[in-house]
C-alpha cells in the first residue's frame, strides 16, 4: 500500500514538474510531510525526511532533464564546472543545517520559500536579459553555487528555482540558463541527499525502511513515475496556455506556503 501512494506522488510529481517547469520537490515535500505525518511518523523528524526523500529523487529526475538538454546544447559546460564544488559543499552543508533546526523551523522557511516562488511565477520573470553583463570571476562563482547549495538542501530542491534568476541575471539567456541548472541539479541532489542520509543516521532515528533521513520506499517509488511522467507532462505543456498554467500552479503554491507556515507557527 505504501508504494502505490508513493508511485501515486510520483506520477503527479513528475507530470507538474514536466508541465510547469518547475523542480519536483515543490510538490514531493508537501505530499510526502502529509503521507509520513499520516503514516504516524515520528513528527520532530517528518519534514526531515520529506526533504532528504526528495533530494534522493532529484538525482534520477535530473539526470534525465540533463540529457535532454545536452542535446539541445543549452548546458554551459564552463560554468556547471565552476558552480559544481560550491554546490556540492552548499548541499552537504545544508543537510547539516536542516538537521540542527526543529521541523517547526523547517515548515516556516518552506513556508516562505514557497510563497516567494508562487510570487516569482504568478507574475513572471523579466524577459529583458541585460546583454551588457557578464558572469562574475570563478571565485565568485563557486561561492554562489555555495549559497545556492545550501538553500536548495534546506528546501528539498534541485535548485532550479535559484540558480536559473541567478545565471538570468547575468545575462544568460533563458534557454541556456534552464539547462545549465537542470545540469546543476545533479550535484546538487546527490551531496544534499548524501547529507541527509549522513546527519540522519548520526541521529539514529526510530523509522522503518530509511536510511537516514531518505525513505527507501519512497525515493523507489517516486523515482520510477517521475521519471515516465515527466515526459507527459512536458508533452501536455505544449497543448496548454502556459501563462494559464503557470499562474494556477503559483495559487497552489500559495496555498502550500501558506499551509507550512500555519503549520510552523
Amino acid at each position: 500500500m505504501e508504494l502505490i501512494i508513493f508511485l501515486a506522488i510520483g506520477a503527479l510529481a513528475g507530470f507538474a514538474a514536466g508541465l510547469f517547469g518547475v523542480g519536483g520537490g515543490l510538490i514531493i515535500v508537501p505530499l510526502l510531510y502529509i503521507v509520513f505525518t499520516q503514516m504516524g511518523y515520528q513528527p520532530d523528524v517528518i519534514m526531515h525526511m520529506a526533504l532528504g526523500t526528495s533530494l534522493a529523487t532529484i538525482i534520477v529526475t535530473s539526470i534525465s532533464s540533463l540529457i535532454a538538454h545536452n542535446k539541445n546544447s543549452a548546458v554551459i559546460w564552463p560554468v556547471f564546472k565552476n558552480l559544481t564544488p560550491g554546490l556540492i559543499l552548499g548541499s552537504f552543508l545544508g543537510a547539516g543545517i536542516a538537521g540542527l533546526l526543529s521541523g517547526a523551523n523547517l515548515q516556516l522557511i518552506i513556508g516562505i520559500f514557497v510563497i516567494w516562488v508562487a510570487y516569482k511565477m504568478f507574475f513572471g520573470a523579466k524577459n529583458v536579459i541585460d546583454q551588457g553583463k557578464v558572469l562574475p570571476s570563478t571565485t565568485r562563482q563557486i561561492f554562489a553555487g555555495t549559497g545556492i547549495g545550501v538553500a536548495s538542501a534546506i528546501f528539498g530542491i534541485g535548485g532550479g528555482s535559484l540558480t536559473v534568476p541567478y545565471l538570468n541575471h547575468y545575462g544568460v539567456v533563458m534557454q541556456k540558463a534552464v539547462g545549465t541548472s537542470a545540469a546543476c541539479g545533479l550535484p546538487i541532489a546527490i551531496a544534499g541527499a548524501l547529507g541527509f542520509i549522513f546527519f540522519g543516521m548520526k541521529q539514529h532515528i526510530n523509522v522503518s525502511n530509511t536510511i537516514g533521513f531518505v525513505h527507501i520506499y519512497a525515493f523507489l517509488g517516486i523515482s520510477i513515475m517521475s521519471f515516465m511522467t515527466a515526459k507527459l507532462g512536458a508533452k501536455t505543456a505544449h497543448i496548454l496556455s502556459p501563462i494559464v498554467l503557470k499562474k494556477c500552479f503559483a495559487l497552489m503554491l500559495l496555498i502550500v506556503g501558506c499551509f507550512f507556515l500555519y503549520k510552523g507557527m
